[in-house]
């Protein structure tokens, strides 16, 4: 095929991408041949054939005097093709299929959860036992809108030990910490609006707000919180709507913000009129609990998510929001126009394994196991040239440089050949410089074919 050929499928695919992408819309006018020439720098009589074609397809149709336009129903839906255009293999949706898919035999370092054997088991078994002793309603019926009364004021209880005041009243259940992440973006966000991310960040809050079309902007995350200057910088000129972070311990570089820095934060997101969303999933791993935001903002402008599927287990969804009473008021409304309400099951099993005597006992002794696994994992690492950014306090990810010039897309690629999900920074961030990270994930990277792997595709990769 020529070079012709080649830049008349360059534009169609441009087009049919913004179609998927929902960014042209059934009856849009397409740029002008002129405006899409000069802006691709291509021949107008190219973009005349590829319109032509496109027309010829069914996708779009011309208007004689007047232009082209789409046509047709709407597209699906194709997150993959919102955003910036990264290679499937640091795609933060193919990261989550590949880890969620692996069978049992296949290594994931580059997971985000604790191995199966690490969780609840033992109290989810009883938790499970005691629930099925309960009375019909809770096995059969609807919960009510804001969820099992009992769970939010356990809940409400064990915020006030992080200097959150929240009552009961100002939480609501949800069916996992993404879910309300999700409920939160469709209550304050409008398609175009701009989010602040940390730089890198928890790769799903990408793909969230991709679902959301909405553009997210990245501010750099350093060791002792946001990088200030950067993130004044950030509400100046792009006027965000909100910001999602990480309380306690950062995902994925394990640093925790100190006092100052969220003061401060604060201070800027007050006078900028941002909402704060702070994920606080990984409460349970820390040794000395952080401050959190809504601490110091009292739910004014804070809204404080998380959940236990880290902790308690995967496989029982729920979770929870916490924010000012007339936001949860509006939030239980949608929740109910979206899902119609969160599980009574679920929130019963949770309660009962949240409230067994052996729930704080279990979560000391995963304290003590990660911290060995962490160091473990840094010293292989090392050993193999793999520089952690920090060596985290607590939890379970590591930040870390490959040696070189190495390509973390490619070697995760090698990788996942030979049987290991690794996950490659430019899923968590748009910064070049994240090509050249991974994140591990110390709990499930005990088992030494890891690093032989890892070894073989970085000499490979040299």
């Amino acid at each position: 095929m020529g070079q012709g050929g080649t830049r008349i499928e360059a534009v169609m695919a441009v087009v049919r991408a913004r179609i998927a992408a929902r960014s042209y819309l059934p009856g849009m006018r397409l740029p002008s041949v002129r405006a899409q020439a000069r802006a691709m720098g291509f021949s107008v009589s190219t973009v005349v054939e590829a319109y032509e074609r496109l027309a010829a397809e069914g996708a779009i149709r011309a208007r004689p005097g007047s232009g082209f336009y789409v046509c047709g129903p709407l597209a699906p839906l194709a997150l993959s093709e919102i955003g910036p255009r990264l290679e499937r293999a640091v795609d933060p949706l193919w990261i989550s299929r590949q880890a969620l898919e692996a069978p049992p035999a296949m290594l994931k370092p580059g997971c985000g959860w604790l191995p199966a054997s690490w969780l609840y088991e033992d109290g989810m078994r009883r938790a499970l036992r005691a629930v099925a002793r309960a009375d019909a309603e809770v096995l059969a019926d609807y919960a009510t809108p804001l969820g099992l009364p009992a769970l939010r004021q356990f809940l409400a209880r064990r915020m006030a030990g992080m200097g959150i005041e929240a009552s009961p009243e100002q939480i609501m259940l949800a069916e996992s910490g993404t879910q309300a992440i999700d409920l939160v973006c469709r209550f304050l966000l409008e398609p175009g609006d701009t989010v602040l991310v940390d730089d890198p960040c928890y790769f799903n809050f990408h793909a969230l707000l991709r679902a959301h079309r909405v553009q997210a902007v990245g501010v750099p995350f350093t060791r002792n919180g946001s990088d200030l200057a950067a993130f004044e910088a950030a509400l100046r000129a792009h006027s965000p709507r909100l910001y999602i972070t990480n309380s306690g311990i950062h995902n994925p570089t394990g640093a925790v913000r100190s006092p100052v820095n969220a003061h401060r934060l604060l201070q800027l997101a007050e006078a900028g009129g941002l909402v704060i969303v702070e994920d606080d999933i990984f409460a349970d791993f820390e040794f000395h609990p952080a401050p959190r935001l809504a601490a110091f903002d009292g739910l004014s402008r804070v809204i404080h998510i998380g959940s236990f599927s880290k902790t308690v287990s995967a496989s029982l969804r729920c979770g929870f929001i916490a924010a000012r009473a007339d936001w949860i008021d509006s939030l239980a409304d949608l929740k109910i126009a979206t899902g119609f309400g969160s599980s009574r099951l679920a929130s019963a099993v949770l309660l009962a394994a949240l409230t067994d005597s052996g729930y704080r006992k279990h979560m000391e002794a995963v304290r003590v196991r990660l911290a060995g696994a962490m160091e473990r994992t840094v010293a292989r690492l090392e050993a193999i040239g793999v520089q952690p950014w920090l060596v985290p306090r607590a939890g379970m990810f590591v930040w870390c440089r490959l040696p070189g010039a190495a390509s973390a897309t490619e070697v995760a690629r090698a990788c996942l050949e030979e049987g290991v999900v690794m996950a490659p920074g430019s899923a968590f961030s748009q910064s070049p410089e994240a090509s050249g990270f991974l994140r591990f994930n110390a709990a499930q990277s005990d088992d030494r074919r890891v690093f032989d792997v890892l070894a073989r595709a970085l000499r490979h990769g040299r």
